[in-house]
């Protein structure tokens, strides 16, 4: 067990140093070319609620997506995460820059007040986000368990999908019973599916 503790904080760190090392240029131009095979994702084309994170630091640039998605008549939730039930909630939000504020971590997140819960059951498509993957669907995040917990209560027919940069897919993720696979990646250069 602290074998694998210790390979997924390896991964964690190393994927983490790649990510963070791409240049501005290079991640505006790879999140660009990320969001145009999500807006031409069939499952994203036929969900009418999708699960997206406002990306924070060095991760895929979600901002532009939920914008496009929003003006393509979506409904958009975004997570906030309750610490004290260590889970996350989804909120509907109409318009990312009014109804988001600082929240958990600093990550923009759903004003309670100003936007309507949304049964997770109801999402048709998640937006994972992570850390580092494999070919397999396998997931290291930030080790919170915030999606590990929160992809079990989806839907069964509900895609969860992952954002990465072609400098995030590993060989291969050490996972724990507790670990939860995402079905696909969708990456600047490729479109995973699990094997």
């Amino acid at each position: 067990m602290e074998d694998v503790k210790a390979k997924k904080s390896e991964i964690r760190r190393s994927t983490l140093a790649r990510r963070d090392a791409l240049s501005k240029k290079q991640h505006a131009e790879k999140s660009r070319a990320i969001m145009g095979r999500l807006l031409e994702f069939a499952n994203f084309l036929e969900s009418r609620i999708v699960l997206f994170y406002v990306s924070y630091k060095s991760e895929v640039d979600t901002v532009p997506m939920i914008h496009r998605a929003l003006a393509l008549e979506k409904i958009i939730v975004l997570p906030l995460i309750d610490v004290k039930k260590r889970k996350i909630v989804p909120f509907k939000v109409d318009n990312l820059d009014r109804d988001t504020g600082p929240g958990y971590q600093g990550i923009r997140e759903p004003i309670r007040q100003r936007c309507k819960q949304v049964p997770v059951k109801h999402i048709n498509l998640a937006i994972i986000p992570g850390i580092a993957f494999d070919e397999r669907g396998g997931r290291i995040g930030y080790g919170t368990g915030f999606y590990d917990r929160l992809i079990p209560q989806l839907d069964i027919t509900t895609r969860k999908v992952a954002l990465a940069f072609e400098c995030q897919i590993v060989p291969q993720i050490p996972m724990e019973p507790h670990d939860r696979y995402t079905d696909i990646i969708i990456t600047e250069k490729r479109i995973i599916y699990k094997i």
